[in-house]
């Protein structure tokens, strides 16, 4: 995934919409984390992006003091008044190359969809030296690839993407050996008991609700914005010319690593 500097702040101008339109994790991924992770009261667990929280809720559940790391003050104050019940949840708005805590804190550290915005060698470094021994770090991410069984859809949708945004649209989904690589960076930073898992469902919307979708996405919402709305317009009348309706594919992949 290519990463554009600078775009990490554009999730803070839609929070709402983000909270709304951006889908949650599903249930067989925690399973798989609290098979290798067990956590409760006494857990102390840290969140990498909180975001709007849509991967957080089954982890504050278990009860344990969970601190979030939100580099936007709009999406962390949002998310305070989100979950202001949980008093085991605390929200730090800082980002994460700036958090400081002492060495081998946390029994869990988990990131959803946050994680490659920060540095490759700067995140691991740190996240390993916060883990406790025998602590987990949890990564994972949703990768959505669009409607396949249209291949007339995806075709018009990808010229629509050539104008507006070349080289942006995929043209295949994540795969069994992305997620491998993926997986296998944390090696290099002296994690062991590296492992990957792959989840798959799908999502479908009407037209309007699938440009409101792409609102929350960095680099859409980084178009100038009488260029995004002709954009978007277009999309939307074309989702409308193939029936409507568009599904998402979502590949989501979990990589868990452990500290020695």
């Amino acid at each position: 995934m290519a990463i554009i500097k600078g775009l990490e702040t554009t999730f803070n101008t839609v929070y709402f919409d983000y909270d709304k339109w951006r889908p949650t994790y599903v249930t067989e991924l925690y399973n798989d984390i609290f098979a290798v992770k067990e956590i409760n009261q006494l857990s102390k667990v840290l969140e990498i992006g909180i975001g709007t929280g849509q991967a957080t809720f089954p982890i504050l559940e278990k009860g344990c003091s969970l601190t979030a790391i939100e580099l936007g003050d709009k999406l962390a104050e949002y998310t305070r008044q989100k979950f202001c019940d949980y008093k085991n949840l605390h929200i730090k708005n800082i980002a994460f190359q700036d958090y400081e805590c002492p060495t081998n804190t946390f029994d869990l550290i988990f990131s959803a969809s946050a994680f490659h915005w920060i540095p490759e060698e700067l995140g691991y470094t740190k996240v390993y030296d916060m883990l406790k021994s025998g602590g987990v770090f949890a990564r994972f991410a949703n990768h959505p690839f669009k409607d396949k069984e249209k291949e007339e859809l995806h075709v018009a949708m990808q010229k629509i993407y050539s104008r507006y945004m070349p080289g942006s649209l995929s043209s295949a989904e994540y795969s069994e050996e992305d997620a491998k690589n993926r997986a296998d960076i944390s090696k290099k930073y002296g994690f062991i008991d590296v492992n990957y898992q792959l989840y798959h469902r799908t999502r479908t919307f009407n037209a309007k609700e699938y440009v409101s979708l792409l609102g929350t996405y960095s680099d859409h919402i980084a178009i100038e914005e009488q260029k995004r709305l002709k954009f978007f317009s277009e999309i939307e009348e074309t989702i409308e010319d193939f029936g409507g309706k568009i599904t998402l594919y979502d590949t989501i992949d979990l990589a868990l690593s452990r500290k020695p």
